[in-house]
């Protein structure tokens, strides 16, 4: 049986070590509200990142993890501390065994003023568009 996995590893920068506190703080109350909202509890883990001046925060799966769940938070940390500028990250989904179509990843930015997405990508996606069957045509490969 094959094992399905989405890796990442990336920093948030908060700006001032308290700040940095705060957060571990609301990734407690975020990680309690997701197991109450039944989500999967692999959404990813958090840690404080002294060589970063301890204000940086070290957002990583631990087998496997919730890319949707990284941006959750970003955005309630921007939020919470008034982030701004441009934030981004990438993930790769890979496989225990080799499997069609089980390999891939994406990526994610964010304007952390206006918590708004910028741009993303999913490999998965990209990859499809382009191999599509062309339509309106008749025989077309």
């Amino acid at each position: 049986m094959a094992d399905f996995f989405t890796r990442f590893s990336c920093v948030l920068d908060v700006g001032t070590p308290d700040n940095a506190g705060r957060a571990l703080d609301l990734y407690q109350a975020f990680m309690e509200q997701a197991a109450r909202e039944d989500v999967p509890p692999d959404g990813f883990l958090l840690s404080i990142q002294p060589e970063h001046g301890g204000t940086a925060l070290w957002i990583r799966d631990e087998v496997t993890g919730d890319p949707q769940q990284v941006i959750l938070f970003v955005l309630r940390c921007a939020e919470a501390f008034g982030l701004t500028g441009r934030w981004g990250f990438q993930w790769a989904n890979t496989c225990s065994q080799p499997r069609v179509n089980a390999f891939g990843g994406g990526a994610h930015v964010i304007d952390l003023t206006t918590r708004e997405t910028i741009a993303w990508t999913d490999t998965n996606g990209w990859l499809a568009r382009p191999l599509a069957p062309a339509r309106g045509r008749r025989g077309a490969r």
